[in-house]
């Protein structure tokens, strides 16, 4: 396997992984009102913080997977192209 096509996976499957765990705390968290309850106004500030810089974190794992995943696929495409002009210019 390719090393940036690994690469991709990896980043894709860790920033998708961050943004379930942390949209999964948020909805457990959620009491039968719908209200999200924290026992102290500190707990909430910190932990709104960190899933925010988190879910951030998330969406640059994301970015970072596709772009190197587009590159790797342009990558593939040029070296394709390549390929079939060698064997018509040998005919």
């Amino acid at each position: 396997m390719n090393p940036a096509l690994f690469l991709s996976i990896v980043s894709l499957f860790i920033g998708l992984s961050l943004r379930y765990w942390i949209n999964r705390r948020k909805f457990y968290r959620r009491g039968p009102m719908g209200v999200e309850g924290f026992s102290s106004y500190e707990k909430a500030v910190v932990i709104t913080f960190f899933e925010r810089v988190t879910k951030w974190i998330s969406i640059g794992f994301i970015i970072f997977g596709l772009l190197i995943l587009w590159s790797y696929s342009r990558k593939k495409a040029s070296e394709k192209k390549l390929t079939q002009i060698k064997v018509e210019n040998v005919k």
